[in-house]
Order: C-alpha cells, then structure tokens, then sequence
C-alpha cells in the first residue's frame, strides 16, 4: 500500500506521540508500505513554526531530510499538475496544504493516513 502522511501524522511518528492511531501506526510501520511525506508538509511546518506555532520543531526541521529517510519516508514533490488538482477540488476547505495532500493522495493513488474527517467528504482514501 501507498501511503501519505498527514502532516500531523508524521510529527506524531517522529515523536512517537500516542495520538496516532493504532492502525495508523502499524499501516506506517509495515515495512510492505511506501511511506510518502508532501513537500507540502515541509512548507506547513515550516511556515507554523515561523509563526510561533511550532516551537519544538527546530531540530527535526533542520534535517528533515535526514529524518524522513531514517525512517525510510520517501520524500513527495509538489508538481504542477498537484497544482491544479487542489485548485479543482471543490467545497469549502480552505487549508491549502490539506488541499495539496488531498490532491497529492488522489492523484497518486495512496492512501491519506490523517485523523482529518473533512477529508472524507473528497472521496480521498483515508487511513486511520
């Protein structure tokens, strides 16, 4: 299985916080699994933790790449057909990085693992 991580989601493995979900954890566990982190989620840790949002954050952001290969993630790039997927999903959902991993998880056919239930209303796969 594929699988997308919700921003949240990898700041929660990393930490290996108990607010992922047990089904969460072993989907992202299973080395059988292609592990995938969004560029998106870079860009909104970094802009939440500018903003003060995010004050614990500064050592995994200074290797984020380090991380996510130690953990054997494989790093997503935003592409401008990504782009233009977001742009077109319809409804009322602002967030644009939650915008972008939507569009990213459809278009590449993974599975979103998110706690997010507004996901649901965008025909996204999601795992939690």
């Amino acid at each position: 299985m594929r699988l997308l991580l919700d921003t949240q989601v990898l700041l929660w493995w990393l930490a290996g916080d108990a607010g992922l979900s047990a089904r969460g954890q072993a989907a992202i566990g299973d080395e059988g699994n292609e592990v995938f982190v969004s560029a998106a989620s870079a860009w909104e840790l970094a802009t939440k933790r500018r903003s003060g949002r995010l004050p614990g954050i500064d050592a995994v952001m200074l290797d984020l790449d380090g991380a996510l290969r130690g953990q054997g993630f494989v790093a997503l790039p935003i592409s401008v057909r990504h782009g233009q997927a977001a742009w077109a999903l319809p409804g009322p959902h602002r967030d644009p990085f939650d915008r972008m991993l939507m569009a990213q998880a459809m278009l590449e056919d993974m599975s979103l693992v998110s706690n997010e239930v507004a996901f649901d209303a965008y025909g996204v796969r999601r795992l939690w």
